[in-house]
């Protein structure tokens, strides 16, 4: 790659956040040390910003839904982040929260980020999961059945959205038998309400 072009690489890209990992797939680049040098110097000219340490973006201006995929992955975008946008819950906040495979909580500038650790066969399952670049999201559906399997009764201010076909189509993978029930009963309930 002309030396030139390592820049451009990244500003051409469709994404607004990059791991080290990215930044070395992107420039084909196997020296490490060579590869944080040339990013030290595109920080410190201004031409790419440092969210963190191995994180970088084009500017400030980065995505942060993308941030929170890129910090943790597997991981995708859920629980109260999707059911506050899809009005399933109407408690506001700015957090946003992610199913991956460990529990943490972090902060980076001043955005705050919630990772729930969700079982493997669960978390690797497409179902009910939106791959819209340059980021996972969980369809309603998958975000209500994540919130009950991991908060038995959570209560949801409003369920009249929910495809329940769709529910029923994405529960098997979570192959546990009170979900199941759970499901079950608040559908039966819907039609008395």
């Amino acid at each position: 790659m002309d030396k030139g072009d390592y820049l451009s690489e990244i500003l051409r890209s469709d994404r607004t956040v990059f791991s080290i990992s990215d930044i070395a797939i992107l420039w084909q680049e196997s020296n490490l040390n060579a590869m944080r040098v040339r990013l030290s110097y595109y920080v410190r000219s201004g031409d790419l910003y440092r969210i963190r340490k191995n994180f970088y973006a084009k500017n400030k201006k980065y995505n942060r839904l993308e941030l929170a995929n890129r910090l943790f992955t597997p991981s995708y975008i859920g629980f109260e982040t999707v059911l506050s946008r899809e009005r399933m819950i109407f408690q506001y906040s700015t957090v946003i929260t992610a199913a991956t495979y460990l529990t943490r909580s972090l902060t980076i500038e001043e955005q705050e980020f919630s990772y729930r650790k969700i079982k493997d066969s669960i978390l690797l399952a497409p179902n009910g999961v939106i791959v819209q670049e340059p980021y996972s999201i969980a369809s309603r559906e998958r975000a209500f059945l994540d919130m009950l399997y991991l908060f038995p009764g959570f209560y949801f201010d409003n369920t009249r959205e929910v495809d329940w076909k769709l529910v029923f189509e994405i529960l098997p993978i979570y192959k546990n038998n009170r979900l199941e029930k759970e499901i079950e009963k608040m559908y039966h309930e819907k039609d008395n309400e």
